[in-house]
């Protein structure tokens, strides 16, 4: 059997979350694709579309895991956002031809 997720939790408190990751381009661009219909909709909570997401899923995503410490982080920065904390902001602004070429039915 297979555990997709679980959280260990000690006193009321999330010591750690553990789940599995979906790594399918085929899958994941087919989800990215709803939530976009759904966005279009008028939903402003569904996901965008990150084609440079599925593009890295192409390659390759090598198991992946955390610790998980990025809440207790913030927690002592009080007052300060996951989004404000970004050490990395998107730096990439536009899709190269390939990716464009090989998505002809997304408008970019």
């Amino acid at each position: 059997r297979l555990t997709e997720q679980f959280n260990l939790v000690f006193g009321g408190s999330e010591m750690c979350k553990a789940f599995s990751e979906l790594n399918d381009p085929i899958d994941q661009l087919n989800r990215f694709m709803e939530q976009q219909e759904m966005r279009d909709a008028g939903d402003d909570e569904a996901q965008m579309l990150d084609i440079d997401f599925v593009e890295a899923l192409e390659y390759g995503m090598p198991p992946a895991c955390g610790l998980g410490f990025s809440e207790r982080i913030f927690w002592s920065l009080e007052g300060v956002s996951a989004r404000e904390g970004t050490p990395f902001p998107q730096m990439k602004t536009d899709v190269d031809e390939t990716t464009k070429s090989i998505y002809e039915n997304i408008q970019f």
